[in-house]
């Protein structure tokens, strides 16, 4: 399970995959993909969902903040980047003039990224600018309480993985990372996960607050990467369960949205 956050090759190549199986189909549900779109992926790591909209026949434009990851993405997508199908841009979205980057866009991507933002409410306010009339964005994340939903898969050690750790009021989850020698660089990565977790009501709640209609949302009991990275088939989360504010966040390990510009 965890060593996919260290390959980062295996990492970017179960992303093409994920978005080719899954995330694609989703978005098609809502919004026929067409040749010669313009997608933007914001929090890109090295392009890997890109990918998958590239080989439809789609532009990409990558911005990735972390300029190493930015560096594989170059590697893994030479040709693709040759050809003039995909292009990466190291900065913060804030700093980014959507015509600089060949914007507005069609498509906007966020998948694993948006729970990882402090202030979500500013950065989907923000989102505005970057869309064509009538595009959409596909976010993609898992719940804040879901079993692992503060990320401490990414934890080196195996006491700091437990499943629900992360709920543990801040002092005594640094603690417990301390007591297991969990590293200092990691402890303060998960905190920050902690600090920013987002839950299925309020990332609607900022929906409804920013100018944004759901078009279309899948809520998950299994989430489809885990098919990659355990062979176990997605599996939809139940509409009882989907339907219950608060407990299912604890229950959906991953929530795909569709949205639109009121």
């Amino acid at each position: 399970m965890f060593e996919f956050h260290a390959d980062r090759f295996r990492y970017f190549q179960m992303q093409t995959w994920n978005a080719e199986k899954y995330v694609i189909p989703f978005i098609e549900e809502a919004f026929k993909i067409q040749q010669g779109m313009n997608v933007l992926e914001i929090g890109a790591g090295e392009g890997g969902v890109l990918k998958a909209f590239v080989e439809k026949g789609c532009i990409g434009v990558a911005v990735e903040l972390d300029a190493d990851r930015v560096v594989n993405g170059k590697k893994y997508l030479e040709e693709e980047i040759r050809e003039k199908k995909i292009s990466f841009f190291t900065s913060d979205i804030y700093k980014v003039d959507p015509r600089e980057i060949s914007g507005p866009f069609d498509i906007i991507i966020l998948k694993d990224v948006i729970e990882h933002i402090h202030d979500q409410q500013k950065l989907i306010q923000w989102l505005h600018q970057f869309l064509k009339p009538g595009g959409i964005i596909f976010f993609g994340f898992p719940p804040w309480q879901m079993p692992y939903g503060g990320h401490q898969q990414m934890g080196h050690k195996k006491l700091s993985r437990l499943p629900w750790m992360h709920l543990l009021p801040m002092t005594i989850y640094k603690g417990a990372l301390q007591l297991f020698k969990e590293p200092q660089d990691n402890i303060a990565m998960l905190a920050e996960v902690k600090e920013t977790g987002l839950t299925i009501e309020r990332f609607e709640k900022i929906l409804n607050t920013t100018g944004w209609n759901v078009a279309l949302k899948k809520h998950f009991l299994i989430n489809p990467i885990y098919e990659w990275k355990f062979g176990w088939k997605p599996r939809k989360q139940s509409s009882f369960i989907s339907g219950l504010p608060v407990v299912r966040n604890f229950f959906t390990t991953c929530v795909y949205y569709v949205v639109r510009a009121v």
